[in-house]
């Protein structure tokens, strides 16, 4: 006769708490997970004990990304709307220049105006904080 703890083959049951019932799922690069899958071979264990061994056990370094201050979230806000409308005016030089309405040196001359306007913006997010 068997126990509720058994299964008719009398291999021990795992008991409620301890059965894996909530999934964890994250991506990777091609390179990242090459490497992964590295230290898993590795460790002689299959990939969800390996990930759960080394998170469960604080074999990892966590480095904390330092949190934005409100002065970048909002001159991001800020730099997001001045990028649409960079790009509203790009198109609409494009528009004009195929209509004929402006000449191929305006155009030009808008476009890199436009382009320098776009590098800049992205050149100051990166010292900001």
């Amino acid at each position: 006769m068997t126990t509720k703890t058994e299964t008719k083959m009398g291999k021990p049951r795992k008991d409620e708490a301890r059965k894996l019932t909530k999934p964890v799922s994250f991506r990777l690069t091609a390179a990242d997970h090459a490497a992964y899958l590295a230290k898993v071979e590795a460790s002689g264990m299959k990939p969800s004990e390996f990930f759960r061994d080394a998170v469960l056990e604080n074999k990892t370094q966590i480095i904390a990304r330092p949190k934005a201050s409100p002065e970048r979230g909002r001159l991001l806000y800020l730099m997001n709307k001045a990028s649409n409308n960079i790009n509203q005016l790009a198109h609409r030089a494009n528009v004009d220049h195929l209509a004929g309405v402006i000449s191929e040196a305006t155009y030009n001359r808008i476009i890199s105006e436009l382009h320098m306007m776009s590098h800049y913006m992205k050149a100051i997010i990166n010292d900001v904080d």
